[in-house]
């Protein structure tokens, strides 16, 4: 009867998502497919943004650090949360007032010349793989859970179903299935907190109280001054604008959805870290001590639900894990088709539509691959950020902010920050302890220091 049971919610569950995915409709053409026609209204900018940063970073892995490190996390979170809200009062009204821009890369392309938009792209390819493995490697986790299938079947099967909708549906399926996705999981799991503090905890909010202040007094000793300063540099600056989230300040319907869809998102970003760091500290009561970080919320529900309850979360969950995913795929294929395709080469409306479904699939299957090597959710998102703030952060922010920004200063900085912070993933470097964002951070704005000085304005 139990199988009965979870078996129906799941294909509830899937039937229903698969409604929403197929009401997005099919794009037939490129800029309903990167864009949406830039009509996104305010809502589903919302939801969106939420969908895409609540996935395994903000959702399994905080439950994780929350139940290693207590409150130390929701500090170094709450820096994301600052930069969503900076984000949308300084940046995003910008880059959505530009005319012609489906991506960063050509916003950088239109401040700077050809060869930043080029190399903008390249970077914004990489990082939109790179995070997408981490992305298929949480899913892939969830579904060996379910199924007890090889990590090699999991990944198939979660990056495939999840590449099939975003290559026909384009951003547009994106966006409405994240937003579906969101509120299916921002109800459920802090209604998991409420039953686990109330039924499941012993010793209730005092045992809470206790369990929070020892967990953050273990994170804080097992973590130094310099580490915790890096960790709060790749949140505040790590996820600025990443491909996903440029993509849907420019779908906005105006400037003012672009600015308070952030704005909005970042405010809901705090209640969110409050309830994952929470939920973890709640169970340091109920699960077993040495949990590994990325099995603590899995251990949990497993644990304090009932076999149908476990299995529909474990599908919502996947299903969150998805909207993340599917973001940064079809992100990723626009990046490809615009910055790096179309600038060397004049493509029509249908063959760039080809070109950004195929680069989907490319996209996808390199980050299935690379899936195997990550980590950990946490570390591999650490990687990414650390190479994406000082490869275009400075670049985008100040191109957006100075009247006539050198195309050497661009260049310059893209390529040494890049550097700078790969050479820092190395083991003899990074055995020095010091955060590769810092240095990386500071080389990359001294490269723009540099490049400005010595460069022309004149753009090839």
């Amino acid at each position: 009867m139990h199988t009965v049971v979870s078996v129906a919610l799941v294909a509830g569950y899937v039937v229903v998502l698969t409604f929403v995915a197929v009401r997005a409709r099919a794009v037939r053409e490129y800029t309903e497919f990167s864009l949406a026609r830039r009509a996104l209204p305010l809502a589903l900018i919302f939801g969106s943004l939420c969908a895409t940063y609540v996935g395994p970073g903000f959702s399994i892995a905080f439950v994780g650090r929350g139940f290693h490190s207590g409150y130390l996390f929701l500090l170094i979170g709450l820096a994301y949360s600052v930069q969503n809200v900076l984000v949308g009062v300084l940046v995003a009204p910008r880059l959505r007032a530009l005319h012609d821009c489906h991506t960063l890369g050509d916003a950088i392309g239109l401040k700077y010349n050809r060869r930043c938009h080029v190399l903008a792209g390249v970077i914004s390819v990489g990082l939109c793989t790179g995070l997408a493995a981490v992305m298929a490697k949480a899913g892939s986790l969830v579904l060996t859970d379910i199924f007890r299938l090889p990590l090699w079947a999991s990944l198939v099967l979660f990056v495939g179903f999840t590449t099939l909708y975003t290559t026909f549906g384009g951003l547009r399926a994106s966006v409405i299935t994240d937003a579906f996705q969101f509120s299916a999981f921002a109800i459920l799991l802090p209604v998991i907190l409420l039953l686990a503090l109330a039924f499941h905890l012993k010793g209730g909010v005092a045992a809470f109280v206790e369990q929070g202040i020892t967990a953050t007094s273990d994170g804080l000793a097992a973590t130094s001054p310099i580490e915790i300063v890096g960790l709060i540099a790749a949140w505040l600056l790590g996820e600025t604008l990443i491909p996903p989230y440029a993509n849907r300040a420019l779908a906005s319907k105006t400037t003012r959805v672009s600015r308070y869809g952030f704005v909005l998102g970042g405010c809901f970003s705090v209640v969110w870290f409050l309830v994952m760091i929470a939920l973890g500290i709640v169970a340091r009561g109920i699960i077993p001590a040495g949990t590994e970080e990325d099995h603590v919320l899995l251990t949990l529900l497993k644990t304090i639900m009932p076999t149908e309850g476990y299995m529909l979360l474990l599908v919502v969950s996947i299903s969150v894990i998805m909207s993340s995913l599917d973001s940064l795929l079809n992100a990723g294929a626009v990046a490809f088709t615009q910055d790096i395709v179309r600038p060397l080469r004049t493509l029509p409306d249908s063959s760039a539509l080809d070109v950004g479904r195929a680069a989907t699939v490319i996209i996808a299957a390199a980050a299935a691959v690379v899936a195997v090597a990550v980590p950990s959710i946490i570390r591999g998102l650490l990687v990414c950020y650390t190479i994406w703030a000082p490869a275009i952060l400075p670049v985008l922010v100040l191109g957006l902010w100075l009247d006539r920004p050198k195309p050497l200063a661009g260049l310059l900085s893209m390529v040494v920050g890049a550097l700078v912070a790969l050479l820092f993933q190395l083991p003899a470097l990074d055995a020095t302890g010091i955060p590769a964002i810092l240095p990386a951070l500071g080389a990359a704005l001294l490269a723009y220091l540099i490049g400005h000085v010595l460069g022309h304005g004149r753009r090839t």
